[in-house]
């Protein structure tokens, strides 16, 4: 069913409900922002400068360097260059490769080093030094909480990179600021059923916890799940971002009563604390008359080449993964266009962090060519409520109450006969978006406040 509303500027946007036919895009007139110079870096020139904000250095830095080679990647396509990559499936036909509202497209760069005073600082001097109108990247829930913090007080808009936490399209929130990834509760919500098949329904969890947004959410998230299906959890410990030996964290485990141990940890968190738990021999292990298993929440083909042979049976889920289209078929159309743009560039696949950010450049570009207008209140108008298909993740919607992406969740297994380093993942299934979707007041996730855009200078 074709639904409309008219926007705060008398604009009127049509779409398609979830699940049905998406209508095409509808251009916005941009009669009310054209002529709007009022807003933080307007571009005056022939082009407009981004700012990609990624871990370079820290326990994220191979997912931030995969994101970096992905904006290098969208921006090229923005401008014409190269294949066009999913510019060619993407469902709106805004963009046609000749920048984005006629301006070349330039970008800069920065450091997160994982740890949010360094990223906001980076961010900040890419919006005051070298103009950037818009911030993206991540990597670290904790550092995309500061960052779209630190974009919505400039004016400009945060299109969120790898960011996980329930918090940052929760109670942390902000109109400025929107996510294309999943977060810890969809996660869960597709794990639970998975991980009763495989194991059933009686069994013990232990959960070792990076302590920060991301990992409290996340693990706040798969105990509900796994609870609900009648686990029991056992303990939970929190563990240090900057940590690269879990091996203190792992030896209580076996004394613990448990049977599980789920690691919330990600990066190379996840890769080291996996390793130890395999070192200690819990994949061998047996505990209540079971075989011990290990689930990681949230991982990726990325962190499993990290692993190596160690991730080889275990459980996970993905935002998206290279090889989707080819086993599940042409509604994750747009997968195969970018893992050619990006495999002629780079000699290998990308991984979800990769996909995010390319998806999440393109989104705003088409949103700022829809609107006709570069003010991040007309960017903001034309993202809420938007749906779209043709990136890679099926139907998706741009949920306008939290600027939450809604999509299909990928389910994943570490394969134990992998044919090669890229292909160290099997696709479990992929669970609909109306499986993972809530209320915007669901606990998890009350207690913040979009607000209003602000359009800052």
């Amino acid at each position: 069913m074709t639904k409309s509303r008219l926007t705060r500027r008398g604009v009127l946007r049509t779409g398609a409900a979830m699940g049905g036919v998406l209508a095409t895009p509808t251009l916005f007139t941009g009669a009310a922002w054209a002529q709007d110079s009022g807003f933080t870096n307007a571009p005056t020139g022939s082009t407009v400068t981004l700012g990609f904000n990624v871990p370079q250095t820290g326990p994220y830095a191979d997912e931030g360097a995969d994101e970096l080679r992905a904006f290098e990647l969208a921006v090229e396509h923005l401008n014409g260059e190269g294949d066009g990559g999913m510019l060619q499936t993407f469902s709106s036909d805004a963009l046609e490769g000749g920048g984005i509202l006629g301006k070349k497209v330039e970008y800069v760069t920065g450091d997160t080093q994982t740890k949010s005073d360094a990223a906001r600082a980076s961010a900040r001097s890419m919006i005051e030094k070298d103009g950037a109108v818009m911030i993206s990247g991540g990597s670290s829930s904790g550092v995309a909480v500061a960052v779209q913090g630190l974009c919505q007080e400039a004016g400009v808009i945060f299109m969120a990179g790898l960011t996980h936490s329930n918090d940052t399209t929760g109670k942390d929130k902000k109109a400025n600021g929107f996510r294309h990834f999943f977060n810890a509760y969809m996660s869960a919500q597709a794990m639970a059923p998975v991980l009763e098949g495989l194991y059933g329904s009686d069994r013990k969890a232990y959960h070792l916890t990076a302590d920060y947004t991301w990992g409290w959410t996340q693990q706040e998230s798969i105990q509900a799940a796994t609870e609900a299906l009648g686990w029991e959890t056992v303990n939970n410990v929190l563990t240090p971002l900057a940590a690269t030996d879990f091996s203190s964290y792992i030896a209580p485990v076996l004394n613990s009563g448990a049977d599980v141990l789920v690691l919330n940890h990600y990066g190379g968190n996840m890769v080291n604390s996996l390793t130890n738990a395999v070192q200690f021999g819990l994949k061998e292990a047996t505990a209540n008359g079971k075989d011990f298993q290990i689930v990681v929440p949230l991982y990726s083909e990325l962190m499993a080449r990290g692993a190596g042979e160690n991730i080889a049976g275990i459980p996970g889920s993905q935002n998206w993964d290279w090889k989707i289209e080819n086993q599940l078929g042409d509604r994750y159309k747009g997968t195969n266009a970018f893992v050619q743009s990006f495999g002629e560039k780079y000699g290998f696949p990308p991984s979800q962090a990769a996909h995010t950010c390319y998806a999440q450049t393109i989104l705003y570009a088409d949103a700022v060519q829809r609107a006709g207008s570069f003010n991040p209140c007309a960017v903001a108008e034309a993202l809420e409520g938007y749906e779209f298909d043709g990136l890679g993740n099926g139907p998706t919607l741009y949920r306008a109450s939290d600027h939450q992406c809604f999509k299909d969740v990928v389910v994943v297994r570490g394969k134990e006969n992998p044919e090669n380093e890229f292909d160290l993942v099997e696709i479990v299934e992929a669970t609909p978006a109306e499986k993972v979707t809530y209320d915007p007041e669901h606990e998890m996730f009350a207690g913040g406040n979009l607000g209003e855009c602000n359009p800052g200078a």
